[in-house]
């Protein structure tokens, strides 16, 4: 086929489903109250709990049609809760809708610069793979912050119940006085807990938004608190002290295996960076490997060669996952 007319093709479909989103999303008039009131309403804290923390964001209406026939899959909540971890206003459909435009622009793309189609198919399924990969930093990021301040978020917490401070109290302040994200998580459970929910629902629901060991430390203590209860203050501090010593350790460890971390890196990088020269270089030796007469052999190859790479980084990044 035609290099040309495959990118007019993929460059068409992902132009259509562009314009038809934007013109959609657009076209739809839902306020942002209206949108709040469906949401939490609902009576549900499954829903509330993988909702994304920001609310007001508005969505499409051909984005919520795509997310209710998907909704009803199995592999829906998970990514529910992915996109809630990352803060991320998105719903099921339109991160589908997102991986498709990406794999079929990477194809597309890729295959009019190579002119293979089988380039342009490996391009395409990579391709798919970088909303994921997104996601996951934006999780990764978010925790690493969210655990960082817990500590201070802790201190103020205590500070306001010796003040006299009630719980909720306490928590609205850390919401209002603390920076993102941690306040706008903290200002979500009370704004749970302000539509009905209790609280341990509501900072169960934040743990499941946050999969958190020292947040999960702060909440079973409250819980234990509220059940048999004690001094509050003086149990959060001392969980906020156990924080502190536990983040500076895994500063420490990280800044003494950042040096194996790097060659992780850099050794699971260099196959493909060099495979990229020499593919620039001299491509009819690199297209050997998937040239009619030695597919047989070399597409073997290149799937154990990236079998064997992916081991070796998994390994590297075993040996320095401390867990403290």
């Amino acid at each position: 086929m035609n290099p040309t007319l495959i990118l007019m093709i993929g460059g068409g479909l992902t132009l259509i489903l562009l314009v038809v989103g934007g013109v959609v999303a657009l076209a739809d008039r839902r306020s942002v109250i209206d949108e709040r009131i469906e949401r939490y309403g609902s009576g549900t804290t499954a829903a509330v709990a993988t909702a994304p923390a920001g609310g007001g964001a508005r969505t499409s209406f051909l984005g919520d049609q795509l997310d209710q026939v998907l909704s009803r899959r199995g592999f829906a909540p998970g990514i529910k809760a992915q996109l809630a971890r990352a803060d991320l206003k998105l719903n099921v459909g339109e991160y589908l809708a997102l991986v498709v435009i990406c794999a079929i622009g990477t194809g597309a793309v890729f295959t009019v610069l190579n002119g293979s189609m089988f380039i342009g198919i490996l391009a395409g399924i990579g391709g798919a793979f970088l909303p994921r990969f997104y996601v996951r930093a934006r999780m990764r990021g978010r925790l690493r912050r969210f655990d960082d301040q817990l500590s201070d978020m802790i201190n103020l917490a205590v500070n306001g119940l010796r003040a006299g401070y009630s719980i909720m109290q306490a928590l609205e302040s850390v919401g209002r006085e603390m920076p993102a994200p941690i306040s706008t998580e903290f200002r979500r459970v009370v704004q749970e807990m302000q539509l009905g929910v209790s609280m341990e629902g509501a900072l169960d629901n934040l743990l499941r938004r946050i999969p958190s060991e020292d947040l999960d430390l702060m909440v079973t203590a409250v819980n234990i608190q509220r059940e048999v209860g004690g001094n509050l203050a003086d149990v959060l501090e001392t969980i906020s002290f156990t924080i502190r010593e536990r983040v500076r350790i895994k500063g420490e460890i990280r800044v003494l295996t950042s040096q194996q971390s790097f060659s992780g890196y850099l050794l699971s990088g260099l196959p493909f960076a060099l495979a990229g020269v020499l593919f620039l270089v001299n491509r009819p030796y690199m297209l050997t490997f998937v040239a009619p007469e030695s597919r047989v052999l070399g597409i073997p190859m290149l799937v154990a060669a990236a079998l064997l790479i992916a081991a070796g980084y998994f390994v590297m990044r075993k040996i320095v996952d401390i867990d403290v």
